[in-house]
């Protein structure tokens, strides 16, 4: 608990992390207000969650530079020091991230549909079913498995430019444009990290590009950030600080 503590101190000690938070709920509410104005009424839930990977995008940027700022600034030499076991660091950062990027997901979504229902009140946006609450709960937890892959992208990449072009350049360019490749192209998209985790959010089971339903595909993402997290943990533990 009191490493926990540590890297919450130290996540929050900067003014970067505070910036990042404003600008994710500012931008996943901001643009679920635009759409729900330029609406005549006819919302869904899933409907006001359109904005959510502006979010996403900004939380990536967080989870990577709760990392790489250590490294540019050298205080993870001092947090290796004072926790000679880097598993344990690795892991007591990652979680605090994660916990951070949750709550910012959660209190997004559940903005992003408070103000479709206030400024749209002729739709229909209560939660009549189990896929309904998926939409709008099952964005933190999408924020929350995106922090995980961002903290261990940074970790392996240890510059704050690559690591946040990576993230960034991924979701928004690489996993289209592998979509035109001809013949394979669909169905190696299919297999994408944020193409399985935009299924979960906005997917029904048995329907979509996916090869399974939408909670199949959340933990389809969730495999691949806990597998790149392990990569970083090795490639973290066998190099020098």
């Amino acid at each position: 608990m009191t490493l926990l503590a540590v890297e919450r101190i130290k996540l929050f000690s900067t003014k970067s992390p505070w910036w990042c938070t404003f600008l994710a709920l500012a931008m996943t509410i901001g643009f679920a207000m635009l759409f729900a104005t330029q609406s005549d009424g006819g919302i869904s839930v899933p409907m006001t969650q359109v904005g959510y990977q502006f979010g996403l995008m900004v939380v990536l940027v967080l989870a990577a530079l709760s990392i790489t700022t250590e490294y540019r600034f050298g205080t993870i030499r001092a947090t290796f020091q004072a926790v000679p076991n880097r598993t344990t660091a690795l892991l007591a950062k990652t979680v605090v991230v994660a916990v951070v990027a949750l709550i910012i997901g959660e209190v997004a979504a559940f903005g992003s549909w408070g103000v479709a229902k206030l400024l749209a009140p002729s739709s229909n946006l209560a939660f009549a079913t189990a896929d309904d609450w998926r939409h709008v709960a099952g964005v933190g937890l999408v924020f929350a498995i995106s922090a995980v892959l961002a903290v261990a992208v940074g970790a392996l990449l240890r510059q704050t430019a690559g690591a946040v072009a990576l993230l960034l350049l991924w979701p928004l360019l690489v996993e289209s444009l592998v979509g035109l490749i001809p013949k394979v192209g669909g169905d190696v998209r299919k297999w994408m990290p944020f193409n399985a985790a935009d299924h979960f959010i906005s997917g029904t089971a048995g329907v979509g590009e996916m090869p399974f339903g939408p909670w199949g595909a959340l933990a389809y993402f969730a495999a691949v950030a806990v597998a790149v997290w392990v990569i970083a943990l090795i490639i973290v533990r066998r190099r020098d600080a």
